[in-house]
């Protein structure tokens, strides 16, 4: 079946993907996560129907802001039949974020802020260290960069 003869509400895979600037492997992916159907031709070849676009863009907003897979997933299977968000869902779902969002935001500016000073890994590499983290103080609070998730050095 050529291109110009799909009916138009049906986009092949090449279709959907040049209307939303991603790779068809993309495309795979999004569908083998369960985040995207298709419909298949006799052939095996993948249908989409055009209310994807709008799923796809909904996906990348979401990754963009810093959710994960699972995140988004978890919303999307909350609209009934699987349907393509409306703007009510994205209000709602983007209410449901916030938090989320607003502590990557404090992440961040901490980030940015303290970016040049100790962020308590206990490397003890730098010479600041010792100022900072003295024997790897910031151990007690488990691992990771345990200042720049929010916990304070202490003298």
């Amino acid at each position: 079946m050529s291109r110009d003869r799909l009916p138009h509400d049906l986009l092949t895979i090449g279709g959907l993907a040049e209307r939303c600037g991603l790779a068809t492997s993309a495309l795979r992916f999004y569908e083998d996560e369960g985040l995207i159907d298709s419909a298949r031709t006799n052939g095996g070849q993948r249908r989409y129907a055009r209310e994807v676009i709008r799923r796809v863009a909904f996906i990348q907003v979401a990754q963009t802001v810093g959710l994960s897979l699972t995140d988004i997933r978890a919303a999307l299977s909350r609209l009934p039949n699987g349907r393509t968000p409306t703007k009510a869902d994205w209000q709602q779902l983007s209410r449901s974020w916030r938090p989320t969002l607003d502590a990557r935001i404090r992440e961040l500016e901490l980030l940015r802020d303290e970016l040049d000073s100790c962020i308590g890994c206990g490397c003890l590499s730098l010479k600041a260290c010792a100022l900072y983290n003295p024997d790897d103080r910031a151990s007690r609070f488990g691992p990771g960069p345990r200042y720049l998730l929010g916990d304070s050095p202490t003298p």
